[in-house]
């Protein structure tokens, strides 16, 4: 099917003085689009870009000292992007579960004039995908008046809501643009370990929902010998490749959308893209759908897996920020821990390494000032560390500490027990 392609500087010239315009994330970043949008930095004021979770190539080019008043960069999740942009002032983040942007969309309540689309080459029927990435930016192209697309030969076809057709774009743009790979972290030795104890306590027939990193990735290694697993999660990655090959996770056991594997976005090698690609058994969804903890809940033995950045003696959990600084955002964490909550037989797992790279404390008295809680301490079910693993259900303050404290590193624990002594007082004391 023949297309009417317009350049990059042609198609960003809809976007206007004042206009609200959404960028599509993940590894799909509509690159070209972006670089002629910037292009326009100095004839443009006054411009809100939206974007969400994302992996992108390096600072965007927008992020410039010059364009300040050009483009407000307001991001829902902070990525590599944009990061920088916001620590320094030029930029802000709008705080919400990712899984209610889309809501704010809908409503008016955050506007979009305009969406920036990354999308496949068509199909027989003149249909594109927006491929790894339904997440934030099928709500968005639902809302706006003017969608723009890049059509790029290195962007899978996915099955589900990222699919529109080509009579609804404002402008297409042929793109050769390859998207973002991200490797599969290798887990070390520690991580290793982390893993194993929640693998342990993962049955056959679960439902899995798998963050990303070192952590989340030894877990993975560790279902190989289990059965019937099912995959309802907010982000796909490499390291479910095998379990899927294998037959470990075949989703039959699943009660929404059994026999498929369900993710708002993808984010891996060029491997994943090309499994994806008019894979039947794969369903990207929005994500307001897919991160809705009733409808995640109607799962059996659903078990969330997220990591963290820091934890409190009474099981809060800080995943978004160090101390005042916003480092990422609170994509799903919350709803698959709550979703997991209401599921039968589900369990949610929150893991991170006890120490930093510099053998600085991650298990704190309390949060460092200014670090913001993403799950709360009446949320929190299983922590796990590479000391080992705690379930807080049911344990009241002075029972929490003790079991946090012995996630901590040995080297720590003196001083956290010395912590908690005088924070709880004898309740903690007579647990000694």
């Amino acid at each position: 099917m023949s297309i009417n392609f317009t350049t990059a500087a042609e198609a960003v010239k809809l976007i206007q003085n004042g206009h609200h315009v959404y960028i599509q994330g993940s590894t799909s970043i509509p690159e070209v689009l972006l670089e002629a949008l910037a292009g326009r930095g100095n004839e443009l004021s006054g411009v809100t870009l939206y974007s969400g979770f994302a992996v992108a190539k390096g600072p965007s080019p927008y992020c410039r000292p010059e364009f300040k008043d050009s483009f407000l960069v307001d991001s829902f999740f902070v990525s590599n992007a944009v990061r920088q942009w916001i620590a320094d002032g030029y930029g802000t983040m709008t705080p919400r579960f990712l899984g209610e942007v889309p809501a704010l969309f809908r409503d008016g309540t955050c506007p979009v004039d305009v969406t920036l689309l990354n999308c496949s080459r068509p199909n027989a029927d003149g249909y594109v995908s927006y491929g790894v990435s339904a997440d934030l930016a099928f709500s968005a192209a639902e809302c706006s008046r003017i969608i723009i697309a890049q059509i790029n030969s290195h962007m899978p076809f996915s099955y589900g809501d990222p699919v529109i057709h080509l009579s609804q774009l404002s402008a297409a743009v042929e793109a050769d643009d390859p998207l973002v790979e991200v490797p599969t972290a290798v887990p070390t030795e520690k991580e290793i370990r982390i893993g194993n104890f929640i693998a342990e306590r993962i049955p056959d027939g679960a439902t899995l929902q798998i963050g990303v990193g070192g952590i989340p990735n030894a877990v993975i290694r560790a279902l190989h010998n289990h059965r019937h697993l099912g995959l309802h999660t907010e982000a796909m990655t490499d390291g479910i490749l095998p379990l899927l090959e294998e037959g470990v996770i075949d989703n039959s056991l699943k009660k929404v959308m059994p026999g498929k594997s369900v993710a708002s976005l993808a984010l891996g090698s060029r491997r994943l893209y090309d499994y994806m690609d008019y894979n039947p058994d794969i369903v990207f969804k929005d994500v307001a759908w897919t991160n809705d903890p009733f409808r995640i809940a109607q799962n059996p033995k659903v078990m969330s897996i997220n990591s963290c950045l820091e934890i409190d003696l009474t099981g809060q959990v800080c995943a978004d920020s160090i101390g005042t600084k916003i480092f990422s955002g609170v994509g799903g964490q919350h709803d698959f821990v709550y979703g997991a909550s209401r599921s039968e037989g589900g369990l949610s797992f929150l893991a991170m390494l006890s120490t930093t790279n510099k053998g600085a404390n991650k298990i704190k008295p309390v949060l460092t000032p200014g670090a913001g809680v993403v799950t709360t301490r009446f949320q929190t079910n299983y922590l796990v560390t590479e000391h080992g693993i705690a379930d807080l259900r049911g344990k009241n303050l002075a029972e929490r500490a003790k079991a946090v404290i012995s996630l901590a590193a040995p080297e720590h624990r003196e001083e956290l027990d010395r912590a908690a002594a005088v924070r709880f007082g004898h309740s903690y004391l007579r647990l000694r």
